[in-house]
């Protein structure tokens, strides 16, 4: 089992509370944390970066980097399809 911290929170099919929940554990303790999502799934990362940004705004988190891209999967007829990815970063503010 590794000791090191996970600065990540995959997004995936939860509700999206428990997405901005753990997204929050992890600010109280890291200064940064990157959001992760691919395909369907990016809508969801962008609401719960929005609702963390509003609601700790006045803690001093923002949204900091956002990238984009895509990935090449392997379907199940054996196709190799893109798939858009994001990776939004929360991070704290310093004065």
């Amino acid at each position: 089992m590794s000791t090191e911290t996970r600065d990540t929170v995959f997004i995936g099919k939860k509700p999206l509370m428990a997405y901005v929940t753990s997204a929050l554990i992890q600010l109280a303790n890291l200064p940064s944390v990157n959001i992760k999502a691919r395909g369907l799934s990016i809508g969801r990362a962008v609401d719960v970066a929005q609702i963390i940004a509003r609601k700790t705004e006045n803690a001093g988190y923002a949204i900091g980097e956002i990238k984009i891209d895509s990935e090449a999967l392997e379907s199940q007829d054996g196709r190799t399809r893109n798939v858009s990815t994001i990776e939004i970063e929360i991070k704290r503010i310093t004065s």
